[in-house]
């Protein structure tokens, strides 16, 4: 026992004079002024990305929701590139999604039996946001074609609202700035245009 209590208070010491030996940097002593507005208000400078579940706002949903048609093949993850099969993205380009509050399908991606799935009431929901395209590609390493470094890019999975789990079908959103909407597939993004709300 004696040993133990012995152990202790050594760790203890150690701890104690170790934080006694940090230094401090100007940026690190408090200030007595408190602080501004400027200081509060979010940058578009992270080089992170939020990485959370969150709810979609509503502009996003404004933007989101409707019937989306798949325009062109823009091209592929730079960690995987499955050219033999989407070489142009011919398979995909023309067919549709509904993306609706209460109703989520992609059985009009016709070409694959595996997208062939629908659900009632879905649950939609950023897993990421950056707030610029340095932290986007960091994240995905993906590069979409004009992307500006200062664009805020949303990405949004679906979610079956039983499970909670996504939809078994390999495709998630890339919203960008609530103006353009990048649908991904297994690593191969194409750009989508809305048929109708």
């Amino acid at each position: 026992m004696k040993k133990i209590l012995l152990v202790c208070m050594m760790l203890l010491l150690m701890l104690t004079s170790a934080c006694e030996n940090v230094e401090t940097t100007p940026n690190q002593i408090a200030s007595s002024e408190p602080e501004t507005d400027e200081a509060i208000l979010p940058t578009n400078t992270s080089e992170h990305c939020l990485i959370d579940r969150i709810k979609l706002d509503s502009e996003t949903e404004k933007f989101f929701y409707g019937t989306w048609k798949v325009e062109k093949h823009l091209g592929f993850a730079n960690s995987w590139n499955d050219a033999s099969e989407y070489p142009t993205g011919q398979k995909f380009i023309g067919d549709e999604l509904i993306v609706n509050k209460d109703f989520f399908s992609s059985k009009g991606l016709k070409n694959y039996k595996k997208y062939q799935y629908e659900q009632q009431n879905p649950v939609y929901e950023f897993i990421a946001i950056c707030n610029n395209s340095t932290a986007f590609y960091r994240l995905y390493k993906i590069d979409i074609p004009d992307l500006h470094e200062n664009d805020v890019v949303k990405a949004i999975v679906v979610r079956d609202p039983s499970t909670e789990m996504s939809l078994p079908v390999s495709i998630s959103f890339f919203v960008v700035n609530n103006d353009r909407l990048i649908l991904l597939s297994e690593a191969t993004i194409f750009e989508l245009k809305k048929v109708s709300d």
